[in-house]
């Protein structure tokens, strides 16, 4: 099976824009024979905020344009796509979630548990353990960044049974020796091996307020 982890330049509050980086990678993708697609952390909307109140207004509920794009795109192609998105709950709430569409639609959500750094000033933890969804390709379980520095939420993604791990990042570049792999490619190298699953980690490329990516 061929599978995809899109390196998208991404523009903060260009929801337009960032929808349609994400489309031509997904039809890039399934040109070329994917069958999952993996996008970054905070595909729609961008990461680096201001404040909570930039990130609210660049947030939508599952129901939103980013999921139904995407989740048309999967049935068109019969693919399945994990991605990131900036979500509002009807309660006023915003969450750093990830998505899991297919060719039905919607087939599951996850909020990011672990937050990272000025993320804890805008966003309200999730309180569930990754998610595992049973797909035509496979069981996959999903979270986000940060949440694969802990051991435990791999584990959980093991002992569930998982095939493959998905994960949409973000990961800030930071200073390394000469030809040494960045620390988070390490880590999630080893937490993978230690649990003998397969992992996908989509981050990004580029820069954005100041912030270069990993890639």
């Amino acid at each position: 099976m061929i599978v995809s982890a899109a390196q998208l330049h991404l523009c903060i509050g260009d929801l337009d824009g960032n929808r349609l980086a994400a489309r031509r990678a997904i039809e890039a993708a399934a040109e070329a024979g994917a069958r999952l697609i993996v996008l970054p952390e905070l595909t729609a909307s961008g990461y680096v905020f201001d404040d909570r109140a930039e990130a609210m207004s660049l947030a939508e509920g599952l129901a939103g344009p980013t999921v139904a794009e995407w989740s048309g795109l999967a049935a068109a192609r019969d693919l399945v796509i994990v991605g990131g998105v900036a979500e509002r709950d009807a309660g006023g709430s915003l969450f750093n979630t990830a998505v899991v569409v297919d060719s039905t639609g919607l087939r599951a959500s996850y909020r990011k548990a672990h937050l990272w750094d000025r993320e804890k000033e805008v966003f309200t933890p999730g309180d569930a353990r990754p998610v595992l969804v049973d797909t035509a390709i496979g069981r996959i379980a999903v979270m986000v960044c940060y949440d694969l520095e802990f051991p435990e939420w791999m584990r959980f993604a093991a002992l569930g049974g998982a095939d493959i791990v998905c994960v949409p990042t973000n990961w800030p570049l930071a200073p390394r020796p000469e030809g040494e792999r960045p620390g988070e490619v390490v880590r999630a190298q080893a937490a993978a091996s230690t649990n003998r699953v397969y992992l996908i980690a989509a981050d990004r490329c580029g820069a954005e307020r100041g912030v270069s990516w990993t890639g």
